[in-house]
């Protein structure tokens, strides 16, 4: 049986290592550890030409969108609020063009903080650019740099309630958050100010936000659910595996770990 193969997004960015400092797709490590550590092989997805997207994704079993800079406002007709970052169009451009070929194929998705965001743009939503403007406190970043923790209370009935029911303590770092929702979209969870905290389709089998950083959690539920159903559809759905020789991606999916959290 074959390892779910994962696709990761990742920044593109100056970067510096050794003696070198140059351009650089990059992703924080522990994206790549905690998906392989729960039975999924995984590869990075830098952005490319969106026209590119199609046919990447179609050698994919799910797609994690993960987090980073935030998204540009004139993707929901919005200004720029004085606190938002630069956008990175390039990046945007990309991302939506790998989240609309995975829906449009119904492979798994995992959106992590911007990709959360971006799932919910890209289906007609709207985002808070400066989330301490309307929850006044500074709870979902208190340290630029430095993962918080705080509780998020899920939903009964959604994917997500059931992942994680009741409250849950989740590593936060975010200063931007869900506005209106998008079509097809549902509420998973909110945090105790009303925050939106997780989204999920109601159009497709498996697609999933959360406005937490799941990565950071050995044993995530979450991270663990979007593996199982990647190999779901790689073992489930015809031609989803086309072109990959069965074998040719090592090992496959360990024992499930009891009690998983976040």
């Amino acid at each position: 049986m074959p390892t779910p193969l994962i696709g990761l997004t990742t920044y593109l960015t100056d970067a510096r290592w050794g003696e070198w400092e140059l351009p650089a797709a990059l992703l924080p490590a522990a994206y790549v550890s905690c998906f392989q550590a729960a039975g999924g092989s995984t590869v990075l997805l830098p952005p490319a030409a969106p026209e590119a997207a199609a046919d990447l994704v179609a050698r994919l079993d799910a797609v994690v969108l993960t987090g980073g800079e935030d998204l540009d406002p004139a993707l929901y007709g919005a200004q720029p609020h004085p606190r938002t970052g630069p956008p990175v169009r390039e990046r945007d451009r990309w991302e939506r063009a790998v989240l609309a070929a995975a829906l449009a194929r119904d492979i798994p998705v995992l959106g992590v903080c911007r990709g959360m965001q971006l799932m919910n743009v890209h289906a007609g939503g709207t985002l808070v650019q400066h989330l301490p403007d309307e929850v006044g406190h500074h709870g979902h970043n208190p340290h630029g740099g430095h993962f918080a923790a705080h509780a998020v209370t899920t939903v009964p009935g959604t994917r997500i309630g059931a992942l994680l029911p009741g409250t849950s303590q989740v590593a936060t770092h975010h200063h931007q958050a869900v506005a209106s929702l998008g079509a097809g979209l549902v509420v998973g969870a909110r945090a105790a100010d009303g925050t939106v905290e997780a989204i999920e389709s109601n159009r497709h089998r498996f697609a999933v936000g959360v406005q937490w950083h799941p990565e950071t959690a050995f044993r995530s539920a979450v991270v663990h659910a979007l593996v199982a159903a990647a190999g779901s559809a790689a073992n489930a759905v015809p031609g989803r595996t086309a072109g990959r020789k069965a074998g040719t991606r090592p090992g496959s999916p360990p024992a499930a770990v009891s009690a998983p959290v976040s």
